[in-house]
């Protein structure tokens, strides 16, 4: 042992210096491990054979002692070539790589697989606990909530049965409260309504006795004369008003007062007194001077002297009608500071008498020279003269030709008109549109009506340079068609307005809202060739206000559902449904869910509408006007009509399903009532004027003609209480006298439209005093034509008798329009 650890260092020198270290660590414990007794020998042994033959040569059992090597044979030379019959093989280290490999491979896995085993089977457990425990802790708050359910649950029943029958108890003693209070409120309405009633009645027989009692004495003074006018609520029983002086008043008052006047009642009041003729002196006053009024008076001479003093003052003239000599329309010339002038219907003007007004009054802005018997001359003198002329109209001039709208680009031009009415001016071609397109090319208004010769060759000549074009009205111009509405669509359109064309179709209002998106007006009256899809085409208008669409007959139910269902509906005001038969109920109650703005509405004749529709009008909060003439509206529609409340103006006429008991009930609740029209209603009688006298006293325009039945005793009542009425139309109410007459010049000063045609009772005499008191009347004593439905004493007329008769006025009726237009063509 000695000996060996005394080698052991050199050995382990040598090996260090020629081999790996890891490999003289080994040799050494093997050589120790298996040689105890002798070591040296067997190392020196050893060594020289690794010497000799190389680490490569040397056996694993070297080391080993004989003794001790087992007594088997090699591997190599038996069991292999026994297990897989290796012949001369030998096991080499590639094998035994594998093999080992192989082996630790399945330690490895056998080993990790055991403590793989061993620590999921701990994780499991206790994911298993945890899970356990969830389970319970679920299952424990179940049954509690379970628990606190069975609890909870009788008591909430309880509670909800008892809030029931609490709410039962409360909403009985609120239905008796509640049926207490309305039967309070019933009769405390009925009451006042009674009261009210009661107090209307009182008034009326007040005023009606006072009234009487005025007609008597005959005695109109200034105060009874102005009684009329004063409102209910200003009414005195006092016979005497305390004098007052207007002149007291300030300017300003006194001018607005005045400027209600007509030339003719200023004339009247500049002879009452000193400080009366000073207020009609005021210079305002006479900035505008109205002489049409007095068109049938001979009055040249007032003229020239009125011209004469206010020459400087006058800024608007009115001509309108008059039959002037040409010295007096030489007298327009003074005033230099003249702004409009309207000679229309004059036929006394000429072309020299428009020459004196145009050098004398170069600022003239508006000009009317329509149906008068001016030619070339004039046009001439129009852009000379007129510098800054913007409105003219020319309608029914037809002595001037094309070349005479050539004039007007003479000079400076009448580059700045903006309104031109060329109606009836048949004379004009094509190329007089051209000239007009090159003359006046700012025109933003333009009328053309009563113009058959008007063709869509003659709107693009006249819009290629007209581009600012705002609104176009052509009525009366049957060949006008869509390629003309096409032509427009350059122009920035607001309004349009054609009547009576069968050319027109829905294709023109295709593209409506790119071409015309600011559009506000459509009047599309008489035009057969549109349906319900030109209402689906208007739907998208968002700036739409007024549509007209009076007898439009293709119109439906649907296509007016497609209108009002677009934004269309929530802008429209006016709505004109005339004649468009095909409308129903079903149309009223969109209207009343889709139109909160609309003002007015027209369904005239629109037969299929019935008292159910009518349920619907009175939603519609913003309306104020609507016409009901030629449907089937019974005394029940117009009760519910009552509710409204707004209504200022209803017309129910060739209603034949309503009677005197439907207007009263009406006319009860609606206070604020200024327009009625009940023509040709010969069912009704005196009772509609009576309660018209009594609730209605602020009406303004009535017309009762077709009505038999109406008598002087009715008329003396309106006469009476309605002060403000304006217009009244009696015509074939055949039972009136001149006594109506009386009535109406004492009572109704405001009186200006008067229709009495077909009133036999009352004389001419009687007729033409009356016409000095008002602007307009018609009047003829002959019997009742057969279409009113009655003869000459009120009776009415078999339907045979009536077709005979009618037939025998229409051929009357043609054979008089035939010898007219032979008259016109010699």
């Amino acid at each position: 042992m000695a000996s060996l650890r005394t080698a052991k260092p050199w050995l382990k020198s040598y090996f260090k210096e020629n081999y790996i270290p890891q490999v003289c660590e080994a040799l050494l414990c093997g050589l120790l491990a298996t040689c105890p007794e002798d070591p040296l020998r067997y190392l020196e042994v050893m060594i020289k054979y690794i010497i000799e033959n190389g680490l490569q040569r040397l056996l694993w059992d070297m080391c080993i002692d004989p003794s001790v090597k087992p007594t088997i044979r090699r591997l190599s030379e038996t069991y292999l070539e026994q297990l897989f019959g290796l012949e001369d093989q030998l096991m080499t280290p590639e094998l035994m790589v594998k093999a080992c490999s192989f082996y630790t491979g399945n330690l490895v896995k056998t080993c990790f697989s055991t403590w793989r085993d061993t620590i999921l089977s701990r994780v499991s457990e206790s994911e298993t606990m945890a899970k356990n425990m969830k389970k319970a802790k679920e299952y424990n708050d179940f049954r509690l909530q379970r628990w606190i359910f069975c609890h909870w649950h009788p008591y909430v029943e309880n509670k909800k049965q008892q809030r029931k029958e609490t709410l039962l108890r409360i909403q009985k003693m609120y239905s008796y409260k509640l049926i207490n209070i309305l039967t309070k409120w019933r009769d405390k309405a009925r009451y006042k309504n009674r009261k009210r009633e009661d107090d209307l009645m009182l008034k009326h027989e007040l005023q009606l006795r006072k009234w009487k009692s005025k007609s008597k004495s005959k005695l109109v003074t200034e105060e009874e004369s102005m009684f009329p006018r004063r409102s209910p609520s200003e009414f005195s029983l006092v016979g005497e008003s305390l004098p007052f002086d207007i002149s007291l008043l300030p300017e300003r008052a006194i001018l607005q007062i005045f400027f209600y006047l007509t030339i003719r009642d200023m004339l009247v009041c500049s002879q009452v007194s000193r400080s009366w003729l000073l207020m009609t002196q005021m210079s305002s006053l006479w900035n505008a001077i109205d002489f049409s009024t007095m068109k049938s008076m001979a009055i040249d001479k007032y003229i020239t002297s009125t011209l004469q003093r206010w020459r400087l003052n006058v800024l608007r003239l009115n001509f309108r009608g008059c039959l002037l000599k040409p010295k007096t329309l030489k007298s327009v010339s003074h005033c230099r500071n003249l702004q409009e002038l309207n000679v229309s219907d004059c036929p006394t003007l000429t072309d020299e008498s428009m020459r004196h007004i145009s050098e004398g009054c170069p600022g003239v802005l508006y000009l009317n020279l329509s149906n008068t018997g001016i030619t070339n001359r004039t046009m001439r003198l129009l852009p000379r003269n007129f510098h800054n002329l913007q409105n003219l109209s020319l309608a029914y001039c037809r002595k001037f030709t094309d070349k005479g709208l050539q004039y007007l680009n003479l000079g400076k031009g009448c580059h700045k008109l903006t309104y031109l009415d060329l109606s009836g001016c048949t004379q004009i071609s094509v190329q007089g549109f051209r000239n007009i397109a090159n003359s006046c090319s700012g025109i933003m208004h333009l009328t053309i009506n009563d113009m058959p010769t008007l063709t869509d060759k003659c709107v693009k000549a006249l819009v290629e340079k007209c581009s600012r074009i705002t609104s176009v009205v052509f009525i009366g111009a049957p060949h006008i068609s869509d390629c003309a509405f096409k032509a427009l669509s350059t122009c920035n359109l607001r309004k349009i307005r054609f009547e009576g064309n069968k050319r027109i179709t829905d294709s023109c209002f295709k593209f409506i809202d790119k071409h015309y998106p600011n559009i506000r007006h459509i009047y599309m009256v008489d035009c057969k060739g549109l349906t319900d899809g030109s209402l689906k085409s208007l739907s998208v208008l968002k700036q739409l206000t007024v549509l007209n669409l009076a007898n439009c007959v293709g119109i439906g139910d649907v296509g007016l559902k497609q209108l009002l269902d677009g934004p269309v509906s929530t802008k429209i005001r006016e709505l004109n449904l005339n004649n468009c038969i095909h409308l129903g109920d079903a149309s009223i109650v969109r209207l009343s869910e889709r139109c909160p703005n609309l003002n007015y509405l027209n369904l005239r004749n629109c037969e299929h509408l019935t008292d159910l529709g009518i349920e619907h009008i009175v939603n519609i909060f913003s309306l104020v006007s609507v016409d009901l003439s030629g449907t089937v509206i019974s005394n029940e529609g117009l009760m519910t009509l009552s509710r409204h409340k707004k209504l200022k103006e209803l017309s129910l006429s060739e209603c034949y399903k309503i009677t005197d008991m439907g207007i009263q009930a009406f006319c009860k609740g609606s206070l604020i009532l200024e327009h009625l029209d009940v023509s040709y209603c010969p069912q009704l009688s005196d009772e509609i004027i009576k309660a018209l006298a009594i609730y209605c006293i602020s009406l303004t325009s009535l017309s009762i003609a077709g009505c038999p039945k109406i008598t002087d005793s009715a008329m003396e009542l309106l006469s009476a209480k309605c002060h403000y009425l304006h217009i009244l139309d009696i015509s074939g109410c055949i039972l009136l006298t001149d006594q109506i007459l009386e009535n109406l010049q004492r009572g109704c000063n405001q009186l200006r439209i008067l229709k009495m045609r077909y009133c036999r009772h009352i004389s001419t005499k009687a007729a033409v005093r009356m016409s000095n008191l008002v602007q307009h009347q018609e009047y003829s004593p002959e019997d009742p034509p057969h279409w009113f439905g009655y003869d000459s004493e009120g009776k009415p007329l078999t339907e045979q008798y009536k077709m005979t008769t009618l037939k025998d006025d229409l051929d009357l009726t043609f054979k008089d329009s035939m010898f007219s237009s032979e008259e016109e063509i010699a």
